[in-house]
C-alpha cells in the first residue's frame, strides 16, 4: 500500500498560509506571504534535498497545483523541475478542472474514497507539498501516513490554519527531528493510536509500597 506523506510550514501559532511567496495566498488580506525565506540554511536545504531523492508521485490540491504547473514546467536545467515534470500528479478538487501539466489526473467527486483507493494502488509513496485545505482532509480520515512538520520560529496571528475543524485526536510517534541554525525545528511523525489519558493525583502509596518503603526506611 502507498503512503501518504505530508510535509507541511507551520508557525509557531499555527499558520500555514502562504510561506514561500508574497503573492502566493493573499487572500483575506494576507500580507505576510514569504515567511519562510530568511529561515534557509545548509540543514534546511538539505533536508529538502534529500526528501526528493526517493521515487514518489505527488498529491496536491487545487490551489497548490496551480502554483507548482505555473512555474515548475518552465524551469529548466534543475533536478526537481525534471523530477516533477516527470513523475504523475494527482490533484484534489471539489469540481471537475482541466489540467494542462504533463502525467496529472483529477481526483474530484467522493474525494475521501478516491484517496483510498488511490493509497491501494501500485506505486511510489504520495508526497503531499502545501495543498493545506486537503491535509485537513487527510487528517480528518486517517490517511496521513508520515507528517513532516517544519515548525518556524516567527508568530503571525491571523492566516489559514493546518490543525482547524476535523483534525481528530490521537497520538503522534516522533520519528526524527533536528533544529536549524534558524531556529527551524523539523520533525517527523507517525499516527499513533488513540490518546492515552491520565491525571496527577497526590501522592497516595498503596499497602505493598508503605511496606516496602518502610523495609527502605523511607
Amino acid at each position: 500500500m502507498r503512503k501518504i506523506i505530508v510535509t507541511t510550514f507551520i508557525t509557531l501559532d499555527g499558520v500555514i498560509q502562504g510561506p514561500g511567496a508574497f503573492e502566493e495566498d493573499r487572500s483575506n488580506g494576507f500580507k505576510w506571504g514569504g515567511w519562510i525565506v530568511p529561515h534557509g540554511d545548509e540543514l534546511t536545504q538539505q533536508t529538502m534535498a534529500d526528501s526528493m531523492k526517493e521515487d514518489f508521485d505527488l498529491l496536491l490540491g487545487r490551489f497548490t497545483y496551480d502554483i507548482f504547473a505555473a512555474y515548475w514546467p518552465y524551469k529548466e536545467n534543475n533536478p526537481i523541475a525534471e523530477k516533477f515534470n516527470r513523475i504523475h500528479k494527482y490533484v484534489v478538487s471539489g469540481k471537475p478542472v482541466e489540467l494542462t501539466w504533463e502525467n496529472s489526473t483529477l481526483i474530484t467527486g467522493d474525494i475521501v474514497a478516491g484517496l483510498k483507493q488511490l493509497k491501494t494502488q501500485d506505486g511510489p509513496n504520495l508526497l503531499v507539498n502545501g495543498s493545506g485545505k486537503m491535509v485537513q482532509t487527510l487528517l480528518e480520515h486517517g490517511l496521513v501516513d508520515i507528517l513532516h512538520l517544519w515548525v518556524f520560529p516567527i508568530t503571525i496571528g491571523k492566516g489559514k490554519r493546518l490543525f482547524a475543524d476535523g483534525t481528530q485526536p490521537g497520538n503522534w510517534k516522533l520519528l526524527d527531528s533536528k533544529v536549524s541554525s534558524t531556529g527551524v525545528i523539523i520533525a517527523s511523525y507517525a499516527p499513533a493510536g488513540e490518546i492515552k489519558l491520565g491525571a496527577f493525583e497526590p501522592d497516595n502509596p498503596s499497602a505493598a509500597e508503605r511496606e516496602r518503603r518502610k523495609r527502605v526506611g523511607h
